[in-house]
């Protein structure tokens, strides 16, 4: 699944090459790519066409465009979503749920090349969603209504790192949990959230109201350092699914320190790394550098 790294580069491939052209047409097949609008189909067609893309914005891993109509189009990856742009006559994607024709930008030189932005899912749990902007509680500015509840991420200005170490602390949770609590921070997913618990040497069941805040302090920068990290080289892509809007992978994966390396020696200490499971997930860390609790803590 992208995680925020994965979805910026994404974001700027749209800001790129989407913003400032008019969705001259939508297209959907099926129903399902709109299942979040709850309006239906037809009504997010119409109420798309003829819509200028003026800005792609991004908070953790949501995404969305906002609209001349003062309205915001998130855009919903979930496991497997793409969004490509291409020549208007390049053939369909097997798994293509959306085709928006862009009209010509008037800033752009190059008037003579038609494209389109096309939204691919083969898993099918993304998809669009037209909804109100309405106020940031956390900067200036709006959000779509439905991101309105999502934390700052640590890539966004808005981020208050002391404000999260606190509220940190005020809980009794596992680590781990507080670091995919999107009311806490957003964007850190499962990949990054274990990266940056290895560098501090943290184990992911430590509690958040028994570490001292230097260190809840330390994974957070952790955990900005490695998102950077992976965003310089497009991301991570562990199989062709994870494109950005030119169809390039990202290639972050080479140098993950911990997910993923079950069974591999710690590029630290050379102990053997584990793989735990975890919320139905899997968590990835060393035996030796990021030592369990006695027993687990918080819920």
């Amino acid at each position: 699944m992208p995680e925020l790294p994965e979805v910026e580069v994404v974001r700027r491939g749209l800001q790129g090459h989407v913003v400032g052209h008019r969705l001259d047409e939508v297209t959907l097949s099926g129903i399902r790519v709109a299942r979040r609008h709850l309006p239906g189909p037809q009504d997010l067609t119409d109420r798309l066409r003829g819509t200028t893309a003026l800005s792609a914005r991004r908070r953790g891993k949501y995404l969305w465009l906002v609209l001349s109509s003062d309205e915001a189009l998130v855009l919903h990856l979930g496991m497997s979503g793409q969004l490509l742009v291409e020549p208007n006559d390049a053939p369909l994607e097997k798994h293509c749920h959306a085709v928006f024709d862009l009209g010509a930008d008037p800033l752009s030189q190059d008037h003579g090349v038609r494209r389109q932005l096309r939204f691919v899912d083969q898993r099918t749990f993304g998809g669009l969603q037209l909804t109100d902007l309405v106020p940031d509680r956390f900067a200036p500015g709006e959000v779509p209504a439905v991101v309105a509840h999502i934390a700052p991420d640590p890539l966004e200005a808005a981020f208050d790192q002391a404000g999260v170490v606190r509220a940190m602390r005020r809980r009794h949770t596992q680590i781990k949990r507080a670091l995919l609590d999107q009311s806490l921070v957003s964007g850190i997913g499962n990949i990054y959230a274990d990266e940056a618990l290895w560098r501090a040497r943290v184990h992911g069941e430590r509690a958040t109201d028994k570490l001292p805040s230097r260190t809840l302090r330390e994974v957070l920068d952790h955990a900005h350092e490695v998102m950077v990290e992976a965003l310089d080289q497009g991301g991570t892509s562990f199989d062709a699914l994870y494109v950005n809007v030119n169809g390039a992978s990202g290639y972050f994966e080479r140098s993950l320190n911990a997910y993923g390396r079950q069974g591999l020696p710690c590029r630290r200490c050379g102990t053997l790394m584990r793989r735990e499971a975890f919320m139905n997930r899997s968590s990835f860390s060393c035996p030796t550098c990021q030592r369990r609790p006695r027993r687990a803590s918080g819920g």
